[in-house]
């Protein structure tokens, strides 16, 4: 399995993972022209993709899922409740093939499995996603909310994971965003901090299946990359890869 990040944090999300002959697309908030020539950089033709997973209506996940559907031909996987919040919210369009699953199912892309996580983030309908090919499994965690029941035990099954590490706890109480918005960031339906995330990488090493564990969904101003990394290490050490998903560009391709 390969997968990279063509862009993550709150201007934008969307990853790319190729699990066998399937491709896939794992959200769809950035343009449409900004996806192809990030993916045609590392030979990839995007109008190949057999499927686009939408994780949840806000903006910065779905803002270009139409466009995505109807330039790229590929069917939208997406919960109904989502989908219903994304019509207000981002007005997809017409939409030609809508294939929907219910959050907490697994179902398949020929040969690939999605599992579905649902999320309590302050969303319609969230869920995050495992997507398992070959006995090898990849999560993407994302907009979680908080640290849930069954949270930890999906990162020990993993091999590799692409998880959420929003804000510095610090930077955050101290930064410039009003009190209601600081409060909805570390409240229950918000995002995790980088202790959380560190937190989670740091068990999941015991089980030592975890190769490597990509930080994502970095804030632009109440984090930054060398912050979050510093704080995974002090927990993890330096035996397990850390990347970060940038919030500019795209990230290597990486091996699952």
């Amino acid at each position: 399995m390969k997968v990279i990040s063509l862009q993550s944090g709150s201007n934008g999300n969307c990853y790319f993972v190729q699990a066998g002959d399937v491709t896939l697309l794992v959200d769809a908030g950035i343009s449409g022209q900004l996806a192809r020539q990030r993916l045609a950089h590392f030979g990839h033709d995007i109008r190949k993709v057999d499927a686009i997973l939408i994780s949840h209506d806000h903006n910065d996940h779905s803002r270009s899922m139409g466009t995505f559907h109807r330039q790229f031909g590929a069917p939208l996987y997406v919960t109904a409740k989502t989908l219903a919040a994304s019509q207000v919210a981002v007005r997809p369009g017409r939409l030609n093939e809508v294939r929907h699953f219910n959050a907490g199912e697994t179902f398949h892309v020929r040969d690939v499995q999605i599992h579905t996580i649902p999320t309590p983030h302050d969303s319609a309908d969230g869920v995050a996603f495992v997507i398992e090919h070959e006995d090898r499994r990849l999560g993407i965690l994302s907009d979680l909310g908080h640290v849930f029941d069954g949270l930890r035990e999906v990162l020990l099954s993993l091999d590799a994971v692409i998880i959420e590490s929003n804000y510095d706890r610090q930077m955050l109480a101290q930064g410039s965003y009003p009190e209601h918005l600081k409060r909805r960031i570390r409240g229950p339906g918000g995002h995790l901090s980088n202790d959380e995330s560190a937190d989670l990488v740091s068990r999941a090493l015991l089980f030592q299946r975890l190769k490597w564990a990509c930080l994502c969904h970095l804030s632009a101003e109440n984090n930054c990359p060398q912050r979050a990394l510093d704080t995974h290490r002090q927990l993890v050490g330096r035996s397990l890869p850390l990347h970060i998903a940038s919030r500019e560009r795209a990230s290597d391709e990486l091996l699952v």
